[in-house]
């Protein structure tokens, strides 16, 4: 399979700059997620690597081959759209081998190939049924056969799952990643939905207003978001803004805050001077109710008593912390709100971010 590598890309639609200077590098056999909101330019990015988009400057490369202005047929991609795009007059093999036929390949290697294809997704036995007579998994899976069964270069899904509901999402995201590290696909996929971006990725890009504001791991795009952007749009957080008074004894950052004075671990994507501003993310799962604060990081207020929601798996706890309002998760839950006037984070939890990162 092939890198991928696109280099400052620009697209503009009229007059409005739908990709600004885009550069991402997939390694071959990489699955990378497109995520970002409605608008951001995601899908624009996909089909500018498909060829179904232009570019006014920039370049799209696959290996060491330039392919920016090569047309969409040539290009040997595969594309699952969001709408699956199946012809419901074909049978499910007629589906399948659409593009091989396209390429006029023997009747007889055809047929091996749209075999081969509907077994990778555990549809061997189908091929003879018509597309109304599937479920809306399998017609996922009938359009991921006809995208593998042309041997791709690299694999483009857009939103591929957004039509099917949430428990039939959540089987076939796990499909979908067993069958590109299976068959080593290089493989972009867009999508909005933050948890399936961070089960299915090995690397995640958030973009916004037409550019990439970080590409990292699941992880590392969770853990150690580098602007308030990414920190709000992948799952959900606290913000509030602190002054750096100086480093600690053993390391990282000494904080004054609303919420009293912190201590942040010395991994962070920031290295501020004392007396400069941040922004400060701490994730709801990271703050722990105490009776035994230890020295660090005691956040001292109260729960709210109308501010207790169980959710079964998770209990979210609405906090008032001096004069800030803060969120928390209690995994398992097994009682009422708490009483507790203290909770805790550990210093590896206070997250550093930019004053001055442009989030709105």
């Amino acid at each position: 399979m092939a890198a991928v590598t696109v280099r400052d890309l620009v697209v503009r639609f009229d007059a409005a700059t739908i990709l600004d200077r885009v550069s991402i590098s997939v390694a071959s056999g990489e699955l990378l997620m497109l995520l970002g909101p409605s608008g951001c330019g995601k899908t624009t990015l996909l089909r500018s690597i498909a060829g179904f988009v232009e570019p006014v400057a920039g370049s799209i490369r696959f290996d060491d081959e330039e392919i920016t202005q090569r047309a969409t047929h040539a290009r040997n991609v595969g594309m699952v759209f969001q709408s699956f795009a199946l012809w419901p007059h074909m049978t499910v093999a007629d589906n399948v081998g659409f593009g091989l036929r396209e390429r006029r390949l023997p009747r007889a290697e055809i047929a091996t190939r749209v075999d081969e294809a509907l077994a990778s997704t555990r549809m061997a036995g189908y091929g003879a049924r018509h597309i109304d007579e599937l479920s809306g998994g399998e017609q996922q899976r009938v359009a991921l056969a006809r995208a593998l069964v042309i041997r791709p270069r690299c694999l483009l899904l857009d939103e591929p799952l957004s039509n099917l509901d949430a428990k039939l999402r959540q089987s076939m995201r796990e499909e979908i990643r067993r069958l590109c590290k299976s068959a080593g696909l290089t493989t972009i996929y867009v999508t909005h939905d933050q948890k399936e971006a961070l089960a299915i990725a090995d690397r995640i890009a958030v973009m916004q207003k037409g550019r990439i504001l970080q590409i990292g791991t699941p992880a590392e795009v969770y853990r150690r978001p580098r602007s308030r952007a990414v920190a709000t749009f992948i799952g959900e957080t606290n913000l509030f803004k602190a002054r750096v008074l100086g480093t600690f004894d053993l390391g990282g950052f000494r904080l004054d805050s609303p919420v009293g004075q912190l201590v942040a671990a010395p991994d962070q994507t920031v290295s501020p001077e004392a007396g400069s501003d941040v922004w400060v993310s701490v994730r709801p799962e990271c703050i722990r109710a105490t009776t035994a604060p230890t020295s660090f990081n005691v956040l001292r207020g109260e729960a709210r008593e109308d501010g207790y929601l169980y959710l079964g798996e998770i209990a979210e706890r609405k906090l008032r912390i001096g004069e800030v309002s803060m969120t928390s998760y209690e995994l398992n839950p097994k009682a009422a709100a708490t009483t507790a006037a203290a909770f805790e984070v550990a210093p590896e939890d206070v997250v550093l971010l930019p004053a001055d990162d442009g989030a709105e």
